[in-house]
């Protein structure tokens, strides 16, 4: 009986040291290591969150400051060693610093066997950029040093409204290969013109970068056309690419083995030195036209008969801003009916700018015949090439009107009309009169006394209270001054969206006629031409002729709509949107201003 208390004694020791050993393997551990915890700015952190047991619903932290370039990555070990388990799991990610200063790396968490595990924060200082040459070089060195964004401007010191093309090019060192981009940042060209020219192909050429063998190939074409004078900032271009970076390893059957990285590129802000147009001879017609063109004026008949009709076409054909001057009109003598003109724009972009033609055809209708000149009109515009303005004339027309009724208001010698436009009648004036009319004999049935007679005389009668009731709400309409101007926007604005709603489902077109709209609508509105336009003046103009803010940045919405359209998927509801604003600001503007 001693004997075994003495054993008992001896082996509770060992039985409480068991007891811990299992106590110390059943503990679980989670937490989160560092690779360092001061680098600077261009270095990359990881990030390891470790356990020493499976669990599920890992969340980690937002990892304020920093920009996941790589993760999560999820390792597992397990082993047995001398019959113990040994189990490892792991997230890691790869984080660049988006700023300089202290940061903290939050909590992550995670649930085991139904508990909730939490990391401690950690604490990264971040500082200027450092130089370590020894560092062995990983797959994002190799990448930074092999891949460059470049943005190829056509002119640095270009005249107001000329053409200026942008070119983004993509440089990429043999070394490497690409295998996708995606944008991060699509400039804006706030105070230009713009135009995408759509890249359909992607062609790899073989060229140089500072020195050395690169292959390029070009990723997004735009053609600008400064809308203000002085020193103008194209915003930059930033894409995120991946490539394909080859290591030192080899495979099985020796071939190397490459490694994905990641790497973002920007083609940097460019400035732009833009020349204002000279005031040493700016004739007084100039409207804003800056390029090469021709000009002319010409009619589809110049001999018709009273009532037919003509067209009168004044044209603009070249290379330069066409979309962005008005054109000049034509003075009509005042016996001939002019209708609004039909605009007419054959234009396309390409890297040289826009060339094609604009023309706005009139419809033109004589009242009266006789011999109708109609004067020739001048065309001014400025010749980048040469630094001069040039103006360009166009020749008399005459309309001859054979027949027709004569204006009371001519004599047989001929006279002015009342906007000082001569009129020459012809000598037969009345020879379109019939003077062998087929003439025949009455019947019996006289027709005073008759049906037909007292239905004459008492349908006048029955027609008076509807005459009375037409001219009362005529007159109710004359008096609603309100209405008259709701009514009068309204056309107005049919008008200028006339050709936007046509173009309703095709986005580029649409979006290049309604903000072609807003600019015409101004410019007839505020008697501002094309040089004046920017969203920072046409915000100041509308609001010294007293528009609400509200209009006004509905307004400024709009011409951003228009300029973001170019590169960013708009689906038909949102253009038909655009469309009704667009009716309603310009309803809104007419009846403030």
């Amino acid at each position: 009986m001693l004997h075994a208390w003495r054993t008992y004694l001896l082996l509770l020791p060992l039985f409480f040291m068991t007891a811990s050993i299992v106590a110390q393997d059943d503990e679980i551990t989670f937490g989160a290591k560092l690779s360092k915890d001061r680098l600077g700015v261009n270095e990359r952190l990881r990030v390891e969150f470790t356990m020493n047991k499976d669990g599920d619903n890992f969340n980690p932290p937002n990892f304020e400051g920093f920009k996941v370039v790589m993760g999560p990555s999820q390792s597992i070990s397990s082993s047995w060693i001398n019959g113990k388990r040994s189990f490892s799991k792991s997230y890691s990610y790869i984080l660049v610093p988006t700023a300089q200063g202290s940061f903290k790396i939050g909590q992550a968490t995670i649930e085991i066997d139904g508990k909730t595990y939490k990391t401690l924060p950690q604490s990264v200082t971040v500082t200027t950029a450092v130089d370590n040459p020894n560092a062995p070089r990983t797959a994002d060195d190799v990448a930074d040093e092999n891949l460059h964004l470049v943005a190829e401007v056509s002119k640095v010191s270009p005249y107001l409204n000329e053409a200026v093309t942008v070119v983004y090019k993509l440089y990429v060192s043999p070394s490497i290969s690409v295998t996708n981009y995606r944008p991060l940042d699509n400039p804006k060209y706030n105070n230009f013109w713009s135009q995408d020219i759509p890249v359909t192909k992607y062609n790899t050429q073989n060229s140089t970068y500072q020195g050395k063998p690169y292959r390029s190939v070009i990723l997004k074409r735009v053609v600008l056309y400064p809308q203000k004078s002085g020193k103008l900032a194209i915003e930059p271009l930033s894409l995120e690419i991946f490539v394909d970076v080859p290591t030192n390893r080899r495979d099985f059957f020796g071939g190397r083995i490459y490694k994905q990285a990641s790497k973002t590129v920007s083609a940097g802000r460019r400035t732009l030195n833009v020349k204002p147009l000279p005031v040493d001879g700016k004739p007084a017609n100039f409207s804003g036209a800056v390029g090469d063109f021709d000009f002319k004026v010409s009619t589809s008949k110049t001999s018709l008969n009273a009532s037919e009709s003509l067209q009168a076409t004044v044209e603009v054909a070249g290379k330069g801003n066409l979309k962005l001057f008005q054109l000049p009109e034509p003075e009509l003598p005042s016996a001939l009916e002019v209708y609004e003109p039909e605009f007419e724009e054959k234009v396309r972009t390409t890297l040289s700018g826009m060339e094609g033609k604009v023309a706005n055809n009139y419809t033109i209708v004589p009242a009266f015949r006789g011999k109708y000149p109609i004067p020739g009109i001048s065309f001014s515009y400025f010749n980048p090439k040469t630094g001069k303005y040039n103006t360009l004339n166009s020749g008399e027309i005459t309309i001859n009107v054979k027949e027709g009724p004569t204006d009371n208001a001519t004599s047989s010698t001929g006279t002015v009309t009342n906007n000082s436009k001569f009129v020459v009648p012809t000598t037969e004036q009345f020879h379109f009169l019939k003077l062998k009319p087929n003439l025949t004999t009455i019947s019996n049935n006289y027709f005073f006394g008759s049906r037909r007679f007292y239905l004459s005389l008492l349908l006048p009668l029955a027609l008076i209270p509807l005459v009375i009731l037409l001219f009362k709400r005529r007159k109710e309409r004359e008096q609603d001054v309100e209405g008259n101007k709701v009514r009068r926007a309204n056309r107005l604005a049919r008008k200028y969206l006339s050709t936007a709603k046509k173009e309703l489902g095709h986005k580029e077109n649409f979006y290049v006629a309604l903000e072609r709209a807003l600019h015409n609508y101004l410019k007839a509105k505020l008697k501002i031409e094309t040089s004046e336009f920017s969203k920072e003046k046409i915000a100041s103009l509308l609001k010294e002729r007293k528009v609400d803010d509200d209009t006004i940045n509905g307004f400024i919405e709009l011409l951003k709509n228009c300029e973001m359209a170019r590169y960013s998927p708009f689906s038909n509801v949102q253009m038909q949107n655009d469309y009704d604003k667009a009716s309603d600001i310009i309803n809104r503007i007419d009846k403030q201003v």
